[in-house]
């Protein structure tokens, strides 16, 4: 290490430690943030995604003090910026004391090596921002478990050895022995065998909520999800529909872990609620995959709450943040309506555009801090999930219980007798259901 990396590292290992006298308060890191304008990305979205990026390090625990954005055709493949744009960063790294340089993109692992070489800070890109947070929130055992598994999985291409430096031991015959297992070897050998056991672990809890999912199901009650971009106001609507007492904060991802509540709508009808983890765009992939188990709340929903932060700049980026997610998922065909949140600081008239972009769907405004408009929503939610159910009279032979039993599992069964000719059931199916179950039916009615 020269001096002056030695100096530099000095200095940020004092700020890490820090404290003051009165309250021990450790200083926070100051990070740079960089982003890249790439193919139909203009500069002035690249700033917005720069702005959401500043929450996102500020939720993480650091303070952003500075932000470049560089117009390029695509990133360089060797340091993501080009050659004068990284000088320029690691002068202004300098200048303003940083610790530590975020991007806005996912970087590769030769990038993060070779920007850490050249910076001389340390350098992390959004994916690993995000799954940060992530760590910091997650509280139940699930959410450890797909937190810590995502980062395994981020981590384990971002494994380098340094040759025989890093050997454990040597191995080989005779003076001109090979170098034996790298500390690379063995260290991405744990972490695989980590891997494995959280897999396994996740396995038997998803086991659990499977069957859970089962009994809501026998339940016969509709499930409606509450999906969005992060800090849209989900946990807060929960609490207004159903005192669920969820924890809210002004902060990203403060949900990890869903929460089924049951709702109570106009007509009397009852419904479950769930709430779920917070969309953001370039969600890292290793989270969707870490948190499909969670996910399949949204999938195996009856209707979706797509709530929108209505105060914010670009509506339609978070829109198709979250949509992309839900395609990921599975569950972009389910029937959504658009809940637009925070109408009571909003601008005037953003209700309305929304609406204009979506006219396929049921779009509503409220604040769910003030209760205003929420009425109206539960409206909407009913007459969506009344229009999503068909009332059938069904004749299935004895020898169809596979058919008994899927109008049990998968509907409302309002009446059920045994006749000479077969089982006559009166129930409330849903549409692919009633589809599938057509050829038992005597009689069909809207309800």
């Amino acid at each position: 290490m020269t001096p002056d990396e030695e100096r530099g590292h000095l200095q940020r290992q004092r700020r890490r430690l820090t404290a003051t006298e009165t309250d021990f308060e450790v200083v926070r890191q100051r990070a740079v943030l960089v982003g890249v304008a790439t193919g139909n990305l203009d500069v002035e979205e690249a700033e917005d995604s720069l702005a959401e990026l500043a929450l996102l390090t500020d939720t993480a625990g650091a303070d952003p003090v500075e932000a470049i954005v560089q117009r390029r055709d695509a990133p360089d493949p060797a340091t993501y910026l080009g050659r004068g744009k990284v000088e320029e960063v690691a002068r202004l790294c300098e200048a303003v004391d940083a610790d530590v340089v975020v991007f806005d993109d996912e970087l590769t692992p030769a990038q993060q090596r070779n920007l850490e070489k050249e910076l001389k800070v340390d350098v992390v890109d959004r994916a690993a921002l995000i799954l940060d947070i992530f760590a910091q929130h997650a509280s139940s055992r699930a959410g450890m478990i797909q937190v810590e598994l995502a980062l395994h999985r981020y981590r384990l291409p971002r494994l380098r050895g340094r040759g025989i430096a890093m050997s454990r031991q040597e191995g080989g015959i005779g003076a001109k022995r090979g170098p034996g297992e790298t500390k690379l070897e063995v260290d991405r050998r744990r972490i695989q065998r980590r891997i494995q056991k959280l897999e396994r672990e996740l396995g038997q809890l998803e086991g659990t909520r499977a069957t859970q999912r089962k009994a809501r199901r026998r339940a016969a009650l509709p499930l409606v999800a509450l999906v969005g971009y992060t800090n849209a106001g989900k946990s807060t609507l929960l609490n207004r529909l159903t005192d669920a007492g969820v924890l809210v904060e002004h902060q990203l991802f403060t949900t990890l872990d869903p929460k089924v509540k049951r709702l109570r709508l106009a007509a009397g009808d009852e419904v479950l609620l769930a709430d779920t983890v917070g969309f953001v765009k370039k969600l890292p992939h290793q989270l969707v995959e870490a948190f499909r188990s969670t996910l399949e709340e949204v999938a195996g929903a009856d209707l979706l709450l797509h709530v929108v932060d209505g105060s914010t700049t670009d509506v339609e980026r978070h829109i198709r943040a979250v949509r992309t997610v839900l395609t990921e998922i599975g569950a972009d065909a389910i029937r959504q309506v658009f809940v637009v949140n925070k109408i009571d600081v909003a601008p005037p008239g953003i209700v309305s555009e929304v609406a204009r972009e979506h006219e396929d769907a049921h779009v509503v405004g409220i604040s769910a801090r003030t209760g205003e408009g929420v009425d109206k929503l539960l409206e909407a939610v009913a007459r969506d999930l009344h229009s999503l159910f068909t009332t059938v009279e069904l004749l299935i032979p004895y020898d169809r219980g596979d058919a008994v039993a899927s109008a049990h599992r998968e509907g409302e069964v309002l009446a059920e007798e045994h006749g000479d000719d077969g089982v006559h059931l009166r129930a409330r199916l849903p549409e692919p259901t009633a589809a599938r179950l057509a050829e038992f039916v005597v009689e069909a009615s809207a309800s």
